[in-house]
């Protein structure tokens, strides 16, 4: 019985951890950009915390998103109990014993009434199906672990695109608010001629719609802005209000690189991508699986030792070894060695359908992303001429050789360029965030970065 009692005292313990709405809801109402944790978050990833007043730029945000993300936490949890499979999978079985002593007065010439028969039973496990077990439960937490790192990717590219939309919805307001001027200006002049004779009705309300269909869209950018706060907010993880103050470095969306489109960058992403990657752990624990049907082919060995105290009559002990196994005589394990064959085939059916699927998304980011290249190229010369246009009338007003109002027109004229060359440009940071995300490159996010989004943090810390 000691012994019982030994290996009982190392059992583990339930302990209730109950989940209270409120009180999640108020950690939640309590998250901050500015907290110990998370400045040491982004310190230990090498980015200096922003101070009150500073920028927060992509790279700062993604990590923050890191820290706080619920989405993350989740599957963080599904890769701690993959990775606690493991150690199920390593588990030896346990052996058993029986103790049924019985009672008999009426056996003539006993020495005692009492029988104790003790058995053992010892399982040992044949055909290395342990260590088939161990190699399945491996490749499912690894692609366990790859799934994380495309839910990490998965984040990124949603900060990305928030931050963007957000970019995009002050900048339109802005450029609308310059148009709404400058249409101020032509609306005033045309006014001012329409007193004098000069311009017709007609021209002066045609003006007029312009400037308030300006209006209105400067008015809408206003929700947008508000819009694209609260999903900046909601992707980080953090309540709307936090944003308030926050101030937001945009230089991300100002370039527009070439690294990747590199051939190269495309071969090691589709070598490398993390759901290529976990479809090829998946294939791996599937043969794994298929092994350890074939194992089960043949049968496990069970040993029983056993003692018996006042066995037949004589009083004497009694030592016994038993042995047992289960004969393969019905079945040979036909059936799951099939089913696993079949999940294998499906597998790596699937493996190359994440592959296909990859190619596919890849090239289409590529094309993509030069074809927006090729716009914002168009764009920008359209621009320049019209702000060489825009400095010759106003030279030539200047001189008296034409009107202000040709030159309140060439105003117009050029901030709706201008908003036509943000929209290529936008265009073309939607295609380059598809493209970072398809790549999933070290050139976009660094492994350690990735690495750190892998470990618990608020779960831990709140």
């Amino acid at each position: 019985m000691w012994v019982l009692a030994l290996a009982l005292s190392g059992c583990a313990h339930f302990q209730s951890r109950p989940i209270s709405p409120a009180r999640s809801l108020a950690a939640y109402e309590d998250r901050s950009l500015v907290r110990p944790g998370l400045d040491a978050f982004l310190a230990a990833n090498h980015v200096a915390p922003p101070a009150p007043g500073q920028r927060w730029n992509l790279k700062a945000l993604t990590l923050a998103a890191f820290y706080y993300q619920p989405s993350l936490a989740y599957v963080r949890a599904e890769l701690l109990a993959a990775q606690a499979a493991r150690i199920t999978a390593a588990e030896r079985p346990n052996p058993s014993i029986s103790l049924s002593p019985a009672y008999d007065s009426g056996i003539p010439g006993a020495p005692s009434p009492w029988l104790v028969p003790i058995a053992m039973d010892w399982p040992i496990e044949t055909a290395g199906r342990r260590g088939d077990r161990m190699a399945e439960a491996y490749h499912l937490a690894a692609a366990a672990r790859w799934d994380l790192v495309g839910t990490v990717w998965g984040v990124r590219s949603r900060v990305r695109a928030a931050l963007r939309e957000l970019y995009a919805a002050r900048e339109r307001k802005r450029l609308l608010a310059r148009q709404e001027a400058a249409q101020r200006t032509v609306l005033t002049l045309i006014e001012g001629q329409f007193r004098a004779g000069a311009a017709s009705s007609y021209e002066m309300t045609r003006t007029r719609i312009a400037l308030n269909n300006t209006t209105l869209a400067r008015q809408a950018q206003a929700g947008r802005i508000q819009k694209a706060r609260i999903a900046l907010a909601t992707v980080l993880g953090v309540p709307p209000r936090t944003l308030r103050h926050v101030r937001f470095s945009f230089a991300a969306f100002k370039a527009f690189p070439q690294a990747l489109t590199r051939p190269e960058v495309r071969r090691e992403a589709l070598l490398g991508r993390s759901d290529v990657r976990a479809a090829l752990e998946q294939y791996a624990a599937s043969q794994s699986a298929l092994k350890l049907e074939i194992a089960r082919q043949w049968p496990n060995i069970s040993l029983g030792p056993g003692y018996a105290w006042n066995a037949q009559l004589a009083g004497d002990s009694e030592w016994q070894l038993g042995l047992t196994l289960t004969l393969p005589v019905l079945n040979q394990n036909q059936g799951p060695i099939a089913q696993a064959r079949a999940q294998r085939r499906a597998a790596a059916a699937l493996f190359l359908a994440v592959q296909s699927a990859a190619i596919g998304q890849i090239d289409g980011a590529l094309a993509a992303y030069r074809s927006a290249l090729a716009q914002v190229q168009t764009a920008n010369l359209l621009l320049t001429n019209l702000s060489r246009q825009l400095d010759a009338i106003r030279e030539q007003v200047r001189a008296g050789e034409m009107q202000p109002l040709d030159l309140a027109n060439a105003k117009v004229a050029f901030y709706s360029a201008a908003q036509s060359r943000l929209a290529a440009d936008l265009l073309a940071q939607r295609a380059l965030g598809a493209l970072e995300e398809a790549v999933q490159s070290p050139l976009t996010l660094s492994p350690s970065a990735v690495r750190s989004a892998e470990h618990e943090t608020t779960l831990t810390r709140q």
